[in-house]
């Protein structure tokens, strides 16, 4: 037991050193100006090793947002009450410490990675993916049918659009201390909306 998770730490840890290594040469030279082989060789090993591990140039990239790819599915299952306020106050929390998923984050090194995240279009493009899978992960949660399935797609996309909002005015250099306060409004404004629409899962 503890040497299969000894392995799977030391697994784990090279997701990560390989991951922050990539990034931090593409953020200096540019996702399109780097190759597979130069991460490779920078990170100490070989090709067919780093596509062990990251099948796609991209995913050295998205593997730092690949925890949250379910994270809205989790929150419903781990919620004791109506899933869309447990959403609302995951969401409304991840504001509160700033968390980088909600775009309401100032740090220089957060927006340098949102930079090349969204400024990519072969990286928007694989986040697409990311998107559907949450969506479909959080459909599963929510019973799996069609309502579901239009229930996780409203949702999905109103956090995308939630998030893309305090990244826009991030990147136009407002502090997210200043911003707060109209992200917390438009998050509760977003969720009553959605509350509105499916009451099934909302309260009352």
């Amino acid at each position: 037991m503890g040497e299969i998770g000894l392995r799977e730490r030391k697994r784990q840890r090279m997701y990560q050193v390989v991951s922050d290594l990539a990034i931090g040469l593409f953020l200096e030279k540019g996702f399109d100006a780097v190759s597979v082989a130069e991460v490779a060789a920078a990170a100490e090993i070989s090709k067919p090793t780093l596509f062990r591990y990251f099948p796609a140039k991209e995913d050295l990239v998205l593997h730092r947002i690949a925890d949250h790819e379910g994270e809205a599915a989790r929150v419903v299952a781990g919620a004791s009450g109506a899933p869309l306020t447990a959403l609302r106050r995951h969401f409304l929390a991840g504001l509160d410490r700033c968390d980088p998923v909600t775009g309401l984050n100032d740090d220089p090194g957060v927006l340098a990675f949102h930079t090349l995240l969204y400024g990519t279009p072969a990286l928007v493009a694989r986040l697409l993916g990311h998107l559907e899978r949450s969506e479909a992960a959080l459909a599963e949660a929510l019973g799996g049918d069609l309502d579901a399935r239009l229930a996780a797609g409203q949702i999905i996309a109103v956090q995308r659009i939630l998030a893309g909002e305090n990244w826009r005015r991030m990147a136009a250099g407002e502090r997210a201390a200043d911003v707060r306060g109209d992200a917390v409004a438009a998050a509760e404004r977003a969720f009553d909306v959605l509350a509105a629409g499916l009451p099934h899962l909302a309260d009352g």
